[in-house]
């Protein structure tokens, strides 16, 4: 069992070691599944009560699969999901020394030499002792990578391509980390003195830092188009600002903008009489790519549309143009982040907030603004009742299969999803 927060590395050690044992000619393939993403019977198998056919399970066919004698490689199977003391319970067998597979329909399935088991788990709350005494625990905790290495790499990634890379990226970037994080202890002081909407995770927010000033950078990747030292600032500012403090309230966002005057930041022009009476702050600011400068949020100019429908109308502020520049962006990052680690890019947008919050006007105003000809566009709408087998039905009708595992948007098109009320759905007993 790996045990460990968000971002602290578990799937990374995984596929390191594999990799490294299959160099090493000991192949290895895995299978990954998500256990809570399905029911009992749907993991493991159920018996039809009108006919009496065996219904096999999805755990219960990769079991069969991983467990050949004849396969020349050393599978694992990875459960990297939440475990409770149901769905896991049905695997005590399997742990312990019988290392059997009990299904329903009195099939026993042995575990062969070639095939490992694997957890993947936040913490072991909701875990039994007999199923913890049943594996080895590695813990992996946040603080031993930390959320540095994340900086080490992006910089060293930018100056991979010279074309556009100022050569002095690297220490302007050590320069206003150790400004703005590692003097104040940033993390710690947000922790302790402000109030996150949703609880988030240090290496997450290095991520998303890191991830929206890849995508404000992309324009000048394009231009071949170097960037100096004041522009880079401000740009580091920006997006320094929306991952630590994104998720405040405005009265907080204003105590942060504070914080950066306390550390002489390069902020917009705003007077302590804006900031008192307006309510001003970094936020309602942004870097002009051409003028390199901070601008503040104004609303699109909005047409009227020839037919009006008064209950259908949007209409862009500036508060939803901010928004939807930051998403527009983040879905402007490769898809690839690295093709040699094998990264993929972080194009979602996820949207916090309280009911009348303008949540769904503003994807929809996002939306609107789709070439129908390249970007396709399907909404779906979560309620207490949706499942996963709902969710993954509403996907699949929607696209088409190319390859065994490969499904994509008909024409060839992109496919842009709308979850609305993501969170609507019933939450389990375990709270998972």
């Amino acid at each position: 069992m790996m045990v460990g927060t968000v971002g602290c590395g578990k799937t990374t050690i995984m596929n390191t070691l594999t990799r490294a044992l299959t160099e090493l000619d000991q192949p290895h393939r895995f299978n990954v599944m998500n256990p809570k993403a399905i029911t009992g019977p749907q993991m493991y198998g159920v018996m039809n009560n009108v006919t009496g056919e065996w219904i096999p399970g999805v755990f219960s066919q990769i079991w069969k699969k991983s467990n050949d004698r004849r396969n020349k490689y050393t599978s694992w199977i990875i459960c990297d999901g939440p475990v409770d003391a149901i769905w896991i319970e049905n695997l005590n067998t399997v742990l312990d020394d019988n290392k059997i597979l009990t299904l329903a329909n009195a099939e026993r399935i042995p575990m062969t030499d070639n095939c490992k088991m694997v957890f993947e788990v936040e913490n072991l709350n909701n875990a039994s002792p007999a199923t913890v005494s049943r594996c080895g625990i590695i813990y992996v905790s946040a603080t031993d990578l930390g959320w540095r290495p994340l900086i080490d790499t992006w910089c060293k990634d930018r100056q991979e391509i010279k074309g556009y890379a100022n050569v002095e990226e690297m220490n302007w970037m050590t320069e206003f980390t150790e400004k703005y994080i590692e003097k104040p202890d940033a993390f710690n002081m947000t922790a302790k003195e402000y109030t996150y909407v949703m609880p988030q995770s240090e290496v997450v927010r290095t991520n998303q830092m890191l991830n929206l000033l890849t995508a404000v950078f992309q324009g000048y990747i394009e231009r071949q188009e170097f960037i100096d030292k004041a522009a880079f600032e401000k740009y580091y500012i920006y997006t320094y600002a929306w991952a630590m403090a994104g998720l405040f309230e405005a009265e907080d966002r204003e105590k942060f903008h504070k914080f950066l005057e306390s550390r002489n930041a390069a902020l917009p022009p705003i007077t302590p009489q804006k900031l008192q009476t307006e309510k001003e702050t970094v936020f309602d600011y942004f870097v002009d790519a051409e003028t390199k400068q901070w601008r503040l949020w104004e609303a699109e100019a909005w047409q009227a549309p020839k037919r009006i429908a008064f209950s259908q109308l949007l209409i862009p502020t500036g508060e939803s143009t901010r928004t939807e520049y930051i998403m527009s962006n983040i879905a402007s990052l490769p898809v690839i982040r690295h093709a040699r680690r094998s990264e993929p890019g972080h194009q979602n947008t996820l949207l916090v907030g309280s009911p009348g919050t303008a949540k769904t006007s503003v994807c929809l105003m996002y939306c609107s603004k789709f070439d129908s000809e390249q970007m396709l566009f399907k909404r779906i709408n979560f309620s207490s009742a949706t499942t996963p087998y709902n969710f993954q039905e509403s996907i699949e009708a929607e696209v088409e299969k190319k390859q065994v595992k490969t499904f994509t948007p008909p024409g060839g098109k992109k496919m842009t999803v709308f979850i609305d009320d993501i969170s609507m759905p019933f939450v389990n007993t375990w709270g998972d």
